[in-house]
């Protein structure tokens, strides 16, 4: 038991120290390598790394099936409502209403997924 608490303590401060830096770089006006980094898939680079690790890479292969898919449906739509609303009602109501969109799609999505069994154990 402690080996798994050990292990999803490892887990949050890999992610926490990307997110960090991210921010660290934004508000030291380095633009160009925070937007690289923002770029890079931090949160699934760490954890197909782990899940590698565990599960082994026919797992990786499936979860990146799901993950791809979902994010079309949910995350590029999010994406465009908060680009489409940011400059007409700010970026807290923009970031508010494209989460709104992102779990109503995300939510849909993970149904139907789960409904008809896709991608495996995903």
């Amino acid at each position: 038991m402690w080996a798994e608490i050990k292990s999803y303590f490892v887990y949050f401060l890999t992610g926490g120290v990307f997110t960090a830096l991210i921010v660290a770089l934004e508000e030291n006006g380095s633009r160009m390598l925070s937007g690289f980094a923002t770029l890079i898939p931090v949160f699934t680079l760490v954890a197909y790394f782990f899940i590698g690790e565990s599960r082994g890479g026919a797992a990786v292969g499936q979860h990146a099936w799901f993950v791809l898919v979902g994010t079309i449906i949910s995350w590029v739509p999010y994406m465009v409502l908060v680009a489409f609303l940011a400059p007409r009602i700010g970026p807290k109501p923009a970031i508010g209403a494209g989460l709104a969109g992102f779990f109503l799609l995300a939510g849909a999505y993970l149904l139907i997924v789960y409904h008809y069994h896709l991608f495996g154990e995903a």
